[in-house]
């Protein structure tokens, strides 16, 4: 049995967890922690807030109880807005606070984009322009070309948590480019679990979302490599990138 933790700002799309779980099919056990969100809004000083070592910290003592081998803060935008350097102090901190390997989601992204093989990537963010930019930078200090980025204006995560098939597929669709190897969807607050392989195959080309990537940071710390092809090319033992000419 592999017991992963994940703590997650508050209420929006935490279901895509115990849905993942499921399609893992595996001995593997999720178990999210609710953190407290403060304000709910796309903005980055209430970001900054939601991602505080305080925060975080009091969520830690209700996991440790869980028998979790690693934990990850599945929130992006309450990571990338510390930038590359603080968002590791931010990990760092968690870590030393819970004891076990710790990372967060938008680590997460990084390193499935270097699991993938691909340099040109797309964002397609719920996210305001000027937030979804400091994702961008995020990414461009680990040496990851955004070839094309899009914000969506929307400010909370309460809203995004309403978010259906058809909102998701759309997004994905207005965020891709033609130069771009795969689409990054950075936002745990929306449901993506569900619609990973439809996704995929109406872009075709890899698709990474939040919660997913979420879970293989968990899976990674912990050592576990699971095929599990409902929840898309990161997840397929021998991922098969589509590179345009």
């Amino acid at each position: 049995m592999t017991a992963l933790g994940f703590l997650y700002p508050g209420h929006s799309a935490e279901d895509d967890y115990p849905r993942i779980e499921q399609l893992l099919g595996s001995d593997i056990r999720l178990t999210v922690i609710h953190t407290d969100i403060g304000e709910d809004a796309h903005r980055v000083d209430a970001l900054l807030e939601m991602g505080s070592p305080e925060r975080l910290a009091a969520g830690v003592e209700q996991l440790r109880h869980s028998g979790a081998e690693a934990v990850v803060w599945a929130c992006t935008s309450g990571s990338f807005v510390f930038g590359w350097d603080g968002a590791h102090e931010q990990v760092r901190a968690l870590a030393k606070t819970a004891g076990l390997p710790a990372s967060s989601t938008s680590f997460a992204f990084a390193h499935a984009v270097r699991e993938l093989g691909v340099a040109r990537v797309a964002v397609a963010a719920t996210y305001p322009e000027d937030v979804a930019d400091h994702f961008v930078e995020f990414l461009h200090a680990d040496g990851v070309e955004v070839v094309a980025m899009r914000g969506s204006g929307i400010i909370t995560a309460a809203e995004v948590g309403t978010w259906g098939r058809e909102e998701v597929l759309a997004l994905a669709r207005a965020g891709d480019h033609p130069n771009a190897q795969a689409v990054l969807l950075p936002d745990t607050a929306l449901h993506t679990a569900a619609h990973l392989r439809d996704l995929e195959a109406e872009l075709g080309k890899p698709v990474l979302t939040a919660n997913q990537v979420t879970v293989w940071e968990g899976l990674r710390l912990a050592g576990r490599r699971v095929n599990a092809p409902e929840l898309g090319t990161l997840f397929m033992k021998e991922p098969v990138i589509q590179v345009p000419e």
